[in-house]
């Protein structure tokens, strides 16, 4: 028997049981359809999760005081100065795209008619692209506004709405930190809010640290950051960094120097084994519709005994019989397993039109592996039951009722 009558044979004892044909694809549907849908899940999730890391600051560098030894005392000279952040820039040049620093402050502000203590930090013309802040209104101090030092200031997304209404209405009134008048040049917010977690509060005005250094009783940059150029020297100028900042102070002298590349491997680790796992529960889904099929495959053989032995009496040999309920069985499989892949790609694609913006990527290689499992399932678990029907007794299939 060719190729041609398998199939053709196979679709008409198929088309005899529609219902049961059906039911015994939908496995394989929603088993593809969960393959490629948990598939486009987490590799969503893990890009989604790293780019909100990501946003804080790419290829940030952060260094901070630590402690002294045990056997000094702190000294004011430990702490990381303005001259660290110069010493940086130059020694780097251009393996880096910036290096700011950040020297903290609080005052006392009148807020919707009550005092209230607000945190004032200050940097410098870098400091924005460092930290990945997103502009809402107005513009970002430039280097002017901090060799000048000019009395200007930018404020947070929630601090201008309280203080003047609107991120807009923001621009241009004045405020006063330490009884000096400033005039406000812009707000601003963090790409991904870090919760309190940085030197930003959710309440924070931005100013020149020439101007902010006349403000505080010692001059203590906390934390100092480094934007690399190239992921690939985050590791190695990490520990420059800390060369440089040690080498200017005191022998005992600890600093903290640190990068977010722990923070992406650690989340890359997290979403590979949320893969795995979702990738079990699908894999689990597709043995169980292989079993259903072995387990009507069976029945089917049963139910047509008759015909089996009246095809093995006009000549048919037992490997076209093995061949024919094979082909029935990878039928059901694929069909049912196409369908599913049409439903686990379409989910994704659809999401664009209703929500705009967002493209949700779909893997190529869950595709292919769900369409080959399709195939394996089919062949693996039709096997038994092709193999049962061609073994089966001419003589017995013909007298069975």
């Amino acid at each position: 028997m060719h190729v041609g009558e398998a199939l053709n044979f196979s679709v008409q004892a198929l088309k005899a049981n529609k219902v049961r044909t059906f039911l015994t694809a939908l496995g394989l549907v929603i088993g593809n359809a969960s393959v490629i849908l948990v598939v486009t899940i987490s590799i969503t999730g893990r890009e989604y999760i790293l780019d909100q890391i990501r946003a804080i600051g790419s290829n940030i560098i952060y260094a901070q005081y630590s402690a002294g030894s045990g056997a000094n005392p702190t000294a004011e000279a430990d702490y990381i100065k303005l001259g660290d952040v110069d010493a940086v820039r130059a020694e780097l040049g251009d393996r880096i795209v910036a290096a700011t620093g950040v020297m903290t402050d609080f005052d006392r502000m009148m807020i919707g008619g009550k005092e209230e203590d607000v945190k004032v930090i200050g940097s410098d013309d870098q400091y924005a692209a460092v930290r990945n802040l997103k502009l809402l209104a107005g513009r970002f101090m430039d280097q002017s506004d901090v060799s000048l030092r000019q009395h200007v200031a930018m404020l947070t997304e929630k601090l201008a709405t309280r203080l003047f209404g609107s991120q807009y209405s923001a621009i241009g009134q004045n405020i006063k930190i330490h009884g000096l008048q400033f005039t406000v040049i812009g707000t601003f917010k963090e790409r991904t809010e870090s919760f309190g977690l940085s030197e930003l509060a959710s309440e924070t005005i931005l100013i020149p640290y020439t101007v902010i250094r006349y403000f505080v009783p010692i001059e203590r940059i906390d934390p100092l950051y480094v934007q690399a150029k190239r992921s690939e020297d985050v590791e190695p100028l990490t520990t420059v960094v800390r060369q440089i900042i040690e080498s200017r102070h005191r022998p005992g002298a600890r600093y903290d120097v640190e990068n977010l590349t722990g923070i992406l491997a650690a989340a890359k680790k997290i979403a590979l084994v949320l893969s795995i796992v979702l990738m079990l529960v699908s894999a689990i889904a597709l043995i169980i519709s292989g079993i259903g099929i072995m387990n009507i495959m069976l029945v089917t053989v049963t139910e047509r005994t008759r015909e089996i032995g009246l095809r093995m009496a006009v000549g048919a040999s037992r490997r076209e019989i093995l061949d024919q309920f094979l082909t029935e069985a990878v039928m059901i499989s694929v069909s049912g397993g196409c369908i599913g892949i049409i439903i686990g790609v379409a989910v994704p694609l659809s999401v664009q039109f209703f929500v705009e913006g967002v493209k949700v990527p779909v893997s190529a290689i869950s595709v292919v592996v769900a369409f080959g499992v399709s195939a394996v399932v089919g062949i693996a678990f039709g096997l038994l039951p092709a193999n049962r029907a061609s073994r089966l007794n001419p003589t017995e299939a013909l007298r069975y009722e």
